[in-house]
């Protein structure tokens, strides 16, 4: 028996304890009955940040642009990842232009950026668009 990861839903932001055992069996939030674990990105906000970083499951966030063609050709990838790493690692998708504040505050200077989050903090950066199994392989670097 695995402790029990402490999750927060990508709906409400509320944190859920589930068996680390568990994390297969397509999880409800206990707040809003959404799913906990998506198998593609969610979308990130400035009000959901500070609750979203915390948790015992890695969170990794693409900060795009719409404007930003290696952006768009990014995107396609990083949804494949998401459907790879469903129960080890959680992606969301911070749009750069909505949230400029949080982007800002991120010291994002290029985008693509990838920003890998453990436990409420930063771990790992890398900017750029690459290959799936690049993106695998830098995760798989940082212990996802």
């Amino acid at each position: 028996m695995t402790e029990p990861l402490l999750i927060p839903c990508p709906h409400c932001n509320g944190l859920n304890r589930i068996p680390g055992e568990r994390l297969g069996d397509s999880p409800k939030c206990g707040r809003c009955k959404s799913p906990v674990l998506l198998n593609t990105p969610f979308e990130l906000k400035q009000g959901d940040y500070a609750s979203q970083i915390k948790g015992d499951l890695p969170l990794l966030i693409d900060v795009w642009a719409d404007w930003c063609g290696p952006c768009k050709s990014f995107a396609p990838i990083f949804e494949q990842a998401a459907k790879q790493l469903s129960g080890r690692c959680r992606l969301a998708k911070l749009d750069s232009e909505a949230n400029q504040q949080l982007a800002g505050q991120l010291g994002i200077r290029s985008i693509p950026s990838l920003i890998l989050f453990r436990n409420g903090r930063e771990v790992a950066r890398q900017s750029g668009a690459f290959p799936l199994q690049q993106l695998l392989e830098w995760l798989r670097s940082q212990g996802i």
